[in-house]
This record gives C-alpha cells, structure tokens and sequence, in this order.
C-alpha cells in the first residue's frame, strides 16, 4: 500500500513495516500489538512539517520485528529496487529486536549501494508522550535526504539511527532493551551525531562509485548456525549440530581475542566439518575488539583446521555475510576467501 503525503524538495521514501513505534495498547490486554501507519501519523503532527517529498509503503499487516525473516529482507530490497531510481533516499521503520540483523543483510544483498538505508524506530510507542520514536524518525528521513555538494547522497549506505548517532548498520548491535541509546557499534567509528547540527565524519562514510547501478540480490541461503564455546560445553550436543546434513555455515563465539578450549574432541569435530566443506567463522564473544588467532596457541590450532577468523565482525553482519555468500556460491573455499576480505565495510582489516 503506497499513499503520497506531501511535496517539497527531495524525495524520500519511507517504508514501514511495524515495530514498537507503532504500536497501541490492546485495550483488553494493555499489551503493545502493531497498529497501521494511520496510527502512527495521527500521533505526530509534525510529521507534515518535515522537509522532504515523502512517499510511504507499509507492510500490510505491520509485524513484529521477532518476526522479521530472509522473506521480508528480499521485500525489502525489491520495494528499495523497484523505486531506487524515483527517490534520494529511503528510510525504514522497523523494531528494534532485530533491526540490526535487517540492517546487516541489507547491506550485502543491496551491492554497490549509492543512496541512503536508514533504518530507526524507538524503544516507546510514538503515541506515548516520552517517546524517542518523533526525534528518530525526523532526523532519519532528514539524513536520508541530504546531498553533498556534488549531488551525491551524503550518506550512501545502509544505517541505524537512533538516539542522536547515525551507524554504520552491518557494525551495529542492540545494547540496550530498555534505554532511548539502544544500538551503537562498538568497532566502528559513528558516522554522525546529531545534536544543534549535523556532525559527519566523512572519513568513516563508504564512498561508492555513484557511476554504477545498484545491484539488488533477493536470495539468502540460511543453511547456518551460530554456538557459543562455553566452560562445559558438551561433545555429544555439539557433535549432533556439526552432523547436520544441511549445514553449510557455522559462526563460533569464541573466547576473548578467539581463543577456545584445548579439548582434543573439539578439534576434531571442528577438524571434520571443516573438511565436509562447512565453513566455520571465528568470531569473539566481546562487544569490543578483534579475533587475533595467533595470539594463543589454540588459535593456531584452529586456523591449522581450517577455522577462518571473522575479525571485528558483529554476530549479526558474520550470520547475514555468510547467508548471503552462500547463495551466491558454491565452494566453501571462495565463501572462506570472502568471509576474511570487507565486502561492504563489515569488517575491519
């Protein structure tokens, strides 16, 4: 469902599909359930005032963002695909639970992207007088619309905003269940803070050939599993996950800089699945900092087997990069050469 609201100068579209933001209260439970755009326009007038050309699409019905699926990433990027050409930039409304999951697919499966994703919501309904939703909403559609000085989209990738900081979206996380700064990206750098005015970090923003036409990928292989090592992790359940025949990828949340148990049984699980051809991610269990697999023995043990490190990745960008690259590729030793390389500034090399 797609309605015009207003006419200014650049043009924005706006896409919601659900999330706190717009949610109401059910009157016979007091529970948060989504409600339709209506709602959500009706409760911010200011929403008329905005300067920029909205036009808004909704998802019908809104969903939960516990919901959000591959599915709804590929009607995503056919709704940014098919009006790509038609606006400067495009915002999307969406819960936060897994907003940066959305944000992280998208930026892989939207290639060569040369115009803004802004992904936002808020942590309180927009009805409710608090709310964070009226800020985070007017400052995205206002970033997604700006232009540098040659014309170019000033932010040309796919974001968070909330709560004042513009982030990269594949080096976000959620932090924070109940407080207005819900996500930040603890490897990367903000892209801008918006206090009085605009503070962009240029330096930081990816910088696109704006020559090349967007290429939109709708396929994603989920074929995937993520395990954290833990003190007391048991052979029998992990070797149940590692045998499953449709597996193709594993993200292991390891210890520190990458570090792992010395078991000889987990080395050998890891050993024979790597050689089946599933590919298996190194990633650290920290919020913060890289996995180094040459800082302690183990890591070279597990990069002798064939376990590739993941670097700075979040889990959220390492999960989506490896759906998407194994959609678009067959051999696991291509998928390993490319989860180690920065594909859309995922990771820091």
């Amino acid at each position: 469902m797609q309605k015009k609201l207003r006419i200014a100068m650049n043009k924005v579209m706006l896409i919601y599909t659900g999330g706190t933001i717009g949610m109401g209260q059910n009157p016979q439970t007091g529970a948060l359930e989504p409600l339709d755009f209506n709602h959500l326009v009706e409760s911010m007038p200011e929403f008329q005032l905005i300067k920029a050309d909205i036009d808004v699409y909704q998802f019908t019905p809104p969903i939960d963002s516990s919901e959000m699926s591959p599915n709804q990433w590929a009607q995503l990027v056919r709704i940014i695909n098919r009006n790509y050409d038609d606006y400067d930039g495009f915002v999307v409304l969406h819960g936060t639970d897994t907003m940066a999951y959305t944000a992280s697919a998208l930026s892989f499966m939207l290639e060569g992207l040369t115009k803004p994703v802004i992904l936002t919501g808020s942590q309180l309904p927009i009805g409710q007088l608090r709310t964070d939703g009226k800020e985070n909403l007017v400052t995205s559609i206002e970033l997604a619309a700006l232009k540098d000085e040659y014309g170019h989209a000033r932010v040309p990738e796919v974001c968070i905003y909330f709560s004042g900081v513009l982030l990269r979206g594949n080096r976000s996380t959620k932090i924070n269940a109940d407080g207005f700064n819900a996500f930040d990206s603890f490897n990367y750098p903000h892209l801008c803070e918006a206090g009085v005015n605009f503070s962009f970090h240029d330096h930081h923003i990816l910088k696109p050939d704006f020559s090349k036409r967007m290429q939109a990928h709708l396929a994603m292989d989920t074929n995937v599993v993520v395990f954290s090592l833990f003190p007391g992790i048991q052979e029998g359940i992990l070797r149940q996950v590692l045998q499953l025949q449709s597996l193709r990828g594993i993200v292991m949340r390891s210890f520190g800089s990458g570090n792992a148990m010395k078991s000889p049984w987990l080395m050998h699980l890891l050993k024979e699945a790597t050689q089946k051809g599933i590919v298996i991610v190194n990633i650290s269990q920290c919020v913060a900092g890289t996995v180094e697999m040459s800082r302690y023995d183990t890591g070279y043990q597990l990069k002798d087997i064939g376990v590739i490190s993941g670097h700075d990745s979040t889990v959220e960008a390492a999960v989506t990069k490896l759906m998407y690259l194994q959609s678009q590729y067959n051999d696991p030793n291509t998928i390993r050469n490319l989860m180690a390389r920065s594909i859309a500034g995922e990771i820091t090399i």
